[in-house]
């Protein structure tokens, strides 16, 4: 299929199969098309069919509250082509990605270990049938058989070329790959992988010291960071500070990888665990004395250890919607940072 985008900044045309979603196929063909959570939940990648016809996978996605579908809004994540199409996407698009780019494809993937880091989180290491190129922060969608849908997930692990990735999984109610993943004994079962997506990404030329604030899962796409500025050696000429939050002290994980990171990076790398709900028992953690602790919402933590010192620096926030917005309106609207310099994932 034939599919037209027209934006505010111009019209831009890629081939589509009928089995593919109009926002992959756009994504790995090198057009900047706009996204977030590219899973139906954000509702960022939205575009109206003007011409043609679209098959739509997931009726119910939260995605559509603000679209107005009998106008023929689609979003572009969940609608596959039925024939050539045009649509309208209410955007300023960049040009397409160099043909040297690393875009996104469909990967085959296998579950090889699984394992719990804390009361409602796991962590699950998968094999993919073709090396991977990401940078770090990025995410991909997974999806497996018989669960309706896919789900987007950060890397944990970074390296220039990988054969193998990390994720961390947070158990949610009534959530179908959650319930799957947290159920049974899923090791050598089959996933479907798209990705690299995302572009909340370290960037080492840009020279700046970095901070990062996390809730819970969000500390996935962290680490993978850490582990990138780790490989450059870039704590020796700059500094690095890590906000976590977790509801309680024995909800926190992956300390010892913190901890590790921490003494890499020779007193240029701090860590913060902020306790949501119970107060912290001391200044430190108990077994990893390099570790600061502290009480409160971590927005709350972060705003006030980095009052004054956000020159030259670069933040990265990932976790539940309600405290990335916190953590923007603290940043870009009360100590002003600059917006490219504040990158974000929410997890919907």
């Amino acid at each position: 299929m034939k599919i037209t985008i027209q934006a505010n900044s111009g019209e831009f045309r890629f081939d589509c199969a009928a089995s593919e979603r109009i926002l992959y196929a756009g994504l790995g063909q090198g057009l900047r098309l706009p996204y977030e959570c590219a899973t139906g939940t954000c509702g960022t990648c939205r575009g109206r069919v003007v011409q043609g016809s679209t098959l739509l996978e997931w009726h119910a996605a939260p995605g559509y509250a603000k679209l107005k579908r009998e106008k023929g809004d689609v979003l572009m994540c969940q609608a596959r082509p039925t024939s050539d199409c045009i649509l309208r996407v209410p955007a300023n698009l960049p040009p397409p990605e160099p043909a040297s780019a690393t875009l996104p494809r469909h990967r085959q993937a296998r579950i090889t270990h699984r394992h719990r880091l804390a009361r409602d989180v796991i962590e699950i290491d998968i094999a993919l049938s073709h090396p991977i190129t990401f940078d770090a922060g990025q995410f991909v969608v997974l999806e497996v058989g018989g669960v309706r849908g896919g789900r987007a997930y950060s890397m944990v692990n970074y390296s220039p070329r990988s054969e193998r990735l990390r994720f961390i999984v947070k158990q949610k109610p009534g959530g179908g790959l959650s319930d799957w993943l947290f159920g049974s004994d899923v090791t050598g079962a089959d996933l479907e992988l798209f990705g690299p997506l995302g572009g909340a990404t370290f960037r080492p030329a840009e020279r700046r010291n970095i901070v990062c604030i996390a809730g819970g899962s969000g500390i996935a796409g962290m680490l993978a960071i850490l582990e990138h500025a780790r490989r450059e050696n870039y704590f020796q000429g700059h500094a690095g500070h890590v906000f976590f939050g977790v509801r309680g002290l024995a909800d926190g994980f992956y300390l010892a990888e913190l901890a590790d990171h921490i003494a890499a990076a020779s007193g240029r790398l701090r860590v913060t665990l902020a306790l949501s709900h119970e107060p912290a028992p001391s200044h430190v953690h108990p077994q990893f004395s390099s570790i600061s602790l502290a009480t409160g919402m971590v927005t709350d933590v972060m705003s006030r250890e980095m009052a004054g010192r956000y020159d030259g620096t670069v933040s990265f926030i990932a976790g539940p919607p309600p405290m990335v917005d916190e953590a923007l309106r603290l940043l870009i609207r009360v100590a002003r940072q600059p917006a490219a310099f504040v990158r974000y994932d929410k997890y919907t």
